[in-house]
């Protein structure tokens, strides 16, 4: 997998409250990641709860309150910072992670497990048709 690649500005996550783009594993799959603004920087975490897979930025921004990011599904609350949840269904568990490093304000991506794809959602192509009709004659 690549090296470092420089994502956004620290000040940008702060600013609008998280950022989230999509990266590659090393078979080729999309990834959403979603970087949250922390005291000391930025964390990163895979983007959906670790209960029932629910997205939490959904293209609109992560809900964020006080330090805890909020499963928009079930109302879990994830330590924005290290990811632990305390409570709800999704307790005792920990959002999986993915390294990022922090120099002069602008944040990289230097997981060995990733590759930056682009910024934003995945590209969502579930085989599903795009008619409202998928009978065909």
């Amino acid at each position: 997998m690549a090296g470092r690649t420089e994502l956004t500005s620290v000040e940008t996550v702060h600013e609008e409250g998280s950022w989230l783009f999509t990266a590659t594993d090393e078979r080729g799959d999309a990834e959403e990641v979603l970087l949250v603004p922390c005291e000391d920087g930025v964390a990163a975490w895979i983007n959906r709860c670790t209960h029932e897979a629910q997205r939490f930025d959904t293209g609109r921004g992560a809900p964020i309150r006080d330090g805890q990011l909020i499963c928009p599904r079930h109302g879990s609350l994830f330590d924005s910072c290290t990811g632990y949840c305390d409570n709800g269904e999704a307790a005792d568990t920990t959002l999986p992670g993915v390294d990022v490093e922090v120099e002069e304000d602008t944040v990289y991506l230097v997981d060995e497990d990733y590759d930056f794809s682009h910024e934003g959602e995945a590209d969502e192509d579930d085989g599903t048709p795009s008619s409202t009709s998928h009978i065909g004659f």
